[in-house]
This record gives C-alpha cells, structure tokens and sequence, in this order.
C-alpha cells in the first residue's frame, strides 16, 4: 500500500472522509469481481483540501490493482447477462443519440468484462472491440465470438485515432490513474470522436442520505467522482462535454436479492423469499436510485 497524489490537482492536502474499514487487510482479487458482496467493505478514504476529489489513499500501486484484476474470475456475472444485456442496450440508445448509429463505425469497450457491451453494439451495427484486464473475462468472451483484447488502453494492438467512439462503463472509479486513462482514450479516439463514462456519483442525495453506509464504499473502488468533478477530469484530458446525467440499470431480481444480502442480510433474506416465493427470480426490472451516470463528451483539439 503507498500514499497517493491526488490525481486531478496533485495536492498532497486532504481530510480523512471515512475511515478505513478493512482492519490491516490487503484486498485479494476476489474483492476486485464486479459481483463481490463486500459493500462497506474499503480503505481509507479522503478527500483532497484543494480541488475536493475523493479517493482512497492509501491503495495498490498501479501494477499491483491491473494484476489483480487480471487474476479475476466471476461466474455469478455470467448468470446475470439478461440484466446486462438490457442495461447496455439502453445506453447503447442514448450513446446513439449523440453518435448516430453504427453503420459499421469503430468502437471500443474498456473494462469490457465477458463483453455484453460488445455483443450488443455489434448488433446495432458498430464494428466493436472489448479491452479487458481480467484474463479469465478476456477469454470467455473470444470463446464466445465476441472479439476482446486481453489489458487496457496500453494494449499494443490500440493504434492512436482509430475509434469513433469509447465507452467506460463502470471503469473509471477502478483504476490508479484515472486522468491518464481518459487522455490515453483521447489519444485512441478520431478527431471529434466521442466518449462516455459511467460511475458512481458520491454527490447524489442517496450518498448523502446513506453517509457511510452508502454501499458503493468498496475495496475495488479506488475513486469517487460527482458529475461536476469528473466532467473537470474530462476537459483536462482534453474532452468537451455534450451531456451528462443519471442513468440507472437493469437487474434480475434473483441477483438484486442477492445483493442486498451484501447490504443488510435481513433485508436479502426477505427479498429472497418474495422472489422464490413467486417465482420471479428471472425477471429483470429497472434501478435507479440516482447515485449512478453517465457523461458523454467529444474529443477535442
């Protein structure tokens, strides 16, 4: 573990926002699987005197995080590809009306997990590719047809403006250095290309409600952005922002169940009942609790 910058303004300066929860403990990679439970469970986390972004500090090195998740394996995310499927092809809509529609147009999922996203842009069109730092989500989706590079943004096989558009769902609040990933996806990016990221946002009146509490204090999440802030992220990397706001998701109600088990077990047990009870664990409906969305922006020169 090492002592950070922040990573928008440099400031060593920042207040201890909440207390780590881990005890001394190291997180392994099974805290880094988008499907963990482990929700309150994180480290320190400040936030900077200076410019006000929020972070974890300290935390894994840069190489240390990209070797755990290239170690992750999640099988219970697979399960829950009829929720993913109909979020991402939800946003994949709301891209579109920034982008137009594919028409055989490049774009590239970063942190494309099993490549759901990928799957569903094809089909509407756009000659897509996935970008994945897990080996085992890397090859589960080339097993499936669904083309993926094995990484991140620093893969070889990324030629500089070659990409009408890029996509980071759930991404940026994972990685060491997330001002360096937007500029390296503004470097990938065509001249005007766009770009949309989705995150958590520690501003939404359910952050604020929750206080500790709020479920996404995750050991994997090693940011925390409000729109205000990342859209600040964005146009130093060189992007001019289009539109930004909340966007909610899609989840099978077996699998929702099984994540408030993670928040408050009595509250998962009863879930889990409702759902066997009636028999309605495949269905999927939509959430949104305002503490999720997405900001769409352009490249710039």
């Amino acid at each position: 573990m090492i002592e950070v910058s922040c990573n928008y303004c440099g400031s060593d300066d920042y207040v201890v926002k909440h207390p780590s929860t881990m005890n001394g403990q190291t997180a392994d990679w099974s805290a880094f699987r988008c499907t963990t439970p482990d929700y309150g469970v994180h480290g320190r986390i400040v936030q900077c005197n200076k410019c006000a972004h929020v972070y974890t500090n300290p935390v894994q090195d840069g190489d240390e995080l990209l070797a755990l998740y290239s170690a992750v394996e999640d099988e219970i995310y697979v399960e829950e590809r009829i929720g993913r499927r109909l979020t991402f092809s939800k946003h994949l809509k709301a891209l579109e009306k920034i982008t137009g529609p594919g028409n055989g147009r490049k774009i590239l999922d970063v942190g494309s997990y099993i490549g759901v996203f990928v799957e569903v842009a094809r089909e509407q069109g756009w000659d897509a590719l996935g970008v994945e730092p897990s080996d085992w989500a890397a090859a589960f989706a080339n097993d499936q047809g669904i083309p993926t590079l094995a990484g991140t943004l620093d893969n070889p096989d990324l030629a500089d403006e070659s990409f009408d558009a890029i996509t980071m769902w759930d991404v940026i609040e994972h990685v060491a250095d997330p001002l360096g990933e937007l500029q390296k996806a503004h470097q990938k990016l065509k001249p005007g290309g766009t770009i949309a990221v989705h995150t958590m946002d520690i501003d939404s009146m359910a952050s604020k409600l929750m206080g500790s509490r709020w479920p996404w204090y995750m050991a994997m999440h090693v940011q925390y952005f409000s729109q205000k802030s990342l859209i600040r992220f964005l146009e130093k990397a060189g992007f001019e922002v289009i539109w930004t706001g909340v966007q909610g998701r899609y989840l099978r109600l077996h699998y929702l169940a099984g994540r408030l088990h993670g928040i408050n077990p009595n509250v998962g047990k009863l879930a889990d009942f409702a759902v066997n009870t009636f028999n309605m664990g495949d269905r999927a409906i939509p959430i949104n609790f305002g503490d999720l969305f997405t900001v769409y922006a352009r490249r710039v020169d």
